[in-house]
């Protein structure tokens, strides 16, 4: 008779497929639904290794995904946010949350599948409030989870008559090492742990493998999901590689210790089976969650140690300073608007205080007329027009996401404080090219005139870093302290050139001088104003 191989690879990997995308739907339900409350996880909660490791089992359990975790904490880490021996107590964490799927899994809730996906539906095409279609995402996805195993379970029932592939699960079974190696090839294909390991508790339920031998795939699955983070951190700052590659040694000795004392837990593992009455699929449950478990709480106390190793696979050979963005990352578009706001405004803030510090380079060019503070205000400019650039394709690409109309008032909120410090950076660079044409034409400024821009200059100054401080710390008290310094700048500024108009008619300052002093008066009025423009971003009043 014709085996029907093509029925069982349709069913395969259509299941797969299916059940892929329901844990995909169930984790972005789940991560609208907590919306900000991630990035604010990861970031407040990890003040002891502990939370930090209840910090990643909750985010992991929130978007279903150990890996998608790991690349959020590459992300903060490399933001600055986090320090890698908090980011390896999140890692050790995702790897305990990634575990709940299994268990989901365990309750064998096949036959009501369908039902589950059609309230699912109901949820989430005939209500318009954004809590509840979230909701019914959630649901769908979890009905469709259960659906695509019971589509994989159909296909691989035949597969019990296949010769080769009984040989191949005794290959496998005879050889732990082989078990281990195909259970990191797999996930690191499918990139999702939590799919691997649906896939063999499948198998172990249609009694195709053995207990004994499901476990050296599953301590393989492990090692498999760290490459997920490893392609994050690539081109990624010291920090991020470091953390990826924490990741990885973290769960590398996990693994290779279980593999190395595979017979006491396989021991184990079946007296909590017996112990239980577990099904199939709860065995292999109890089985990935019991190491994890373990696995974290073995290497906990060497959190030092890992960072100290970790340091030294991962040396820093960089010099200088880096004008350039390190925090946007693509990942996190997919992954979650509100962190991908989150490192846009890091980038925006970055762009901030250098252009409060080209003001500064442009101040003391002016008073020193020593040519390194052209040149630094220049290579200032220059990233800070990148950084713009940067900044404006990210939020771009953002924008075409299903944002919530917060985060859209946010995502544009951010890209016009963005063209802001841009035009605060054109207009230093005007400074210089005025400070330039007193240098190389010989005009000179009366003492005077000089103590006027002096300041005005310190006003301006304390009003740009005022309102991006207000700006990185959400304080209205200090935005509203800069409009009122604008006030302050007009009046000056008006002050200033009726007193440079008289110093011309007595003959104190020439007419080029003159036209400069006003030129240098009119930037920096205008930067004032651009100062109020983020004033007012920070108090949501922008127009």
């Amino acid at each position: 008779m014709n085996f029907p191989y093509q029925v069982i690879i349709f069913h395969l990997i259509g299941g797969l497929g299916i059940f892929v995308f329901g844990i995909k739907f169930m984790g972005e339900g789940l991560k609208n639904m907590a919306g900000d409350r991630l990035r604010t996880i990861l970031d407040r909660y990890t003040s002891t290794p502990l939370r930090g490791i209840i910090s990643g089992m909750v985010v992991t359990i929130l978007i279903q995904s150990s890996s998608g975790t790991a690349v959020l904490t590459v992300g903060l880490v490399s933001a600055g946010v986090l320090s890698l021996k908090k980011a390896i107590a999140i890692i050790m964490g995702a790897n305990i949350g990634t575990t709940v799927t299994a268990f989901i899994i365990g309750f064998q809730l096949s036959e009501y599948a369908l039902p589950i996906m059609a309230l699912g539906s109901l949820l989430l095409f005939f209500f318009k409030n954004k809590m509840i279609t979230h909701a019914g995402q959630t649901i769908f996805g979890f009905g469709s989870l259960f659906l695509g195993l019971e589509i994989m379970g159909a296909g691989l029932e035949p597969l019990r008559l296949v010769d080769e592939f009984r040989e191949l699960m005794l290959g496998i079974s005879s050889s732990p090492f082989l078990g281990f190696i195909a259970g990191a090839l797999f996930t690191s294909v499918v990139q999702s742990s939590s799919a691997s390991v649906g896939v063999l508790q499948e198998l172990h339920a249609q009694g195709l493998i053995t207990l004994k031998a499901s476990l050296p795939i599953l301590l393989g699955d492990n090692l498999g999901t760290t490459i997920t983070a490893l392609l994050a951190s690539i081109g990624a700052s010291l920090a991020a590689k470091r953390t990826a590659w924490a990741h990885v040694l973290f769960n590398a000795a996990g693994a290779f210790l279980f593999l190395l004392l595979l017979q006491p837990f396989s021991l184990l593992v079946t007296v909590m089976k017996e112990t239980f009455s577990l099904n199939p699929h709860m065995s292999l449950a109890f089985a990935h969650g019991s190491f994890n478990i373990l696995s974290t709480l073995i290497q906990l106390p060497l959190i030092a140690v890992l960072v100290k190793i970790v340091s030294l696979l991962v040396r820093d050979n960089r010099e200088g300073t880096e004008y350039r963005t390190s925090h946007l990352d693509p990942v996190f578009i997919e992954q979650s608007a509100a962190i991908a706001l989150g490192q846009a405004k890091e980038e925006v803030l970055r762009m901030g205080y250098l252009s409060a510090k080209g003001l500064l380079e442009a101040q003391d060019y002016l008073f020193s007329r020593e040519k390194i503070h052209a040149d630094a205000v220049r290579g200032m400019e220059e990233a800070i027009n990148q950084f713009d650039r940067d900044i404006e394709k990210y939020l771009v690409r953002l924008s075409s996401t299903s944002l919530s109309h917060t985060e859209s008032a946010k995502n544009s909120m951010m890209m016009n404080t963005a063209r802001d410090i841009e035009r605060v950076g054109d207009h230093i660079e005007n400074l210089v090219e005025l400070v330039d044409y007193l240098v190389s034409h010989k005009v000179t400024l009366s003492d005077s005139a000089m103590t006027d821009l002096k300041e005005i200059f310190s006003l301006t100054i304390f009003s740009l870093e005022q309102s991006i401080q207000a700006l990185d710390h959400h304080d209205c008290d200090q935005a509203r302290r800069v409009i009122k310094n604008e006030e302050t700048i007009d009046r000056m500024e008006r002050t200033l050139r009726k007193k440079h108009i008289l110093r011309i008619n007595e003959g104190l300052c020439s007419a080029p001088a003159g036209i400069i002093f006003i030129d240098i008066l009119t930037n920096l009025e205008r930067i004032g104003d651009h100062a109020v423009n983020m004033a007012e971003a920070t108090l949501n009043i922008r127009k």
